[in-house]
């Protein structure tokens, strides 16, 4: 019997040029997937309307995150729901923020908080970026000027987490985050934009700056489709652990209740 090789794979498949971008924040949205599946991996809701907008919604129904490209500002938008660990709290970053910084966030989402505090200004610190105060503000800038973390307090005594990108002609993003979003997320918000590893980008979607720079690679879509599933099966594993740990806690039960005559009765016996 003559075997068919599928044209997907091996020596016929044809490789493409991609890029990788540094400085990451520079290196424009990405494929929305890369969120997305990871969520769906994990256990979270797909609320989207066919033809609309992304809607995500958490396994405990507390969290929502929606992408929107069609209106304007457009962009990503997270929102917390009050819990009994934490008040209400939103976020939202431009539709140009990489995916790769989007799931910082959105990845630390679906994992257990670590037992240390967090630290937003450790990561950057870690990248040599520059801290200082500014007025009624305390910054963060990396080293290229490119990209800053703020934790900002207007005049009135309302404060955000101002965080960004942007390149010497003006093009970027801008992200807002409450001041009641968790410390854990605007962390891993923060180590996500100071990791210094380039992002991947296709021929075309690299966008125009002179303060990009660029590595020409060539991939085959068998090697892209390997690096997403990685991605999709740690996160299913990380799930299916979670749930296994949980279903093997034993559940709290309540006493058993004596019945309505049995304290008399125990007491009858201890009278003979």
């Amino acid at each position: 019997m003559k075997k068919t090789r599928w044209q997907g794979w091996g020596p016929s498949e044809q490789a493409e040029q991609h890029y990788l971008v540094h400085p990451r924040g520079l290196a424009g949205g990405g494929d929305v997937r890369h969120v997305s599946e990871f969520l769906r991996a994990s256990g979270w809701r797909d609320r989207s309307r066919t033809g609309g907008p992304l809607a995500m919604e958490s396994p405990d129904h507390t969290v929502r995150i929606a992408y929107d490209p069609y209106t304007r500002p457009g962009g990503w938008t997270i929102h917390g729901a009050p819990t009994g660990h934490g008040k209400e709290w939103a976020t939202h970053l431009g539709r140009q923020t990489p995916v790769e910084i989007v799931a910082g966030l959105t990845d630390a989402l679906t994992r257990p908080r670590s037992a240390h505090a967090p630290n937003v200004w450790s990561p950057l610190q870690e990248q040599n970026w520059r801290t200082r105060f500014e007025g009624e503000h305390y910054t963060a800038t990396s080293p290229d000027g490119t990209a800053w973390v703020q934790y900002h307090q207007g005049a009135d005594g309302t404060a955000m987490w101002w965080i960004g990108a942007k390149d010497c002609q003006g093009n970027g993003w801008t992200a807002s985050l409450s001041p009641d979003t968790p410390m854990h997320l605007v962390q891993a918000l923060s180590a996500a934009l100071a990791d210094p590893e380039p992002v991947m980008r296709p021929r075309g979607h690299v966008p125009p700056s002179e303060q990009i720079r660029t590595q020409s690679v060539s991939v085959r879509p068998s090697e892209l489709t390997a690096w997403q599933q990685t991605r999709i099966t740690a996160a299913r594993a990380a799930t299916w652990a979670r749930s296994s740990w949980a279903s093997a806690q034993p559940r709290n039960r309540r006493p058993a209740t004596p019945g309505p005559y049995r304290a008399g009765a125990d007491r009858r016996a201890g009278r003979r």
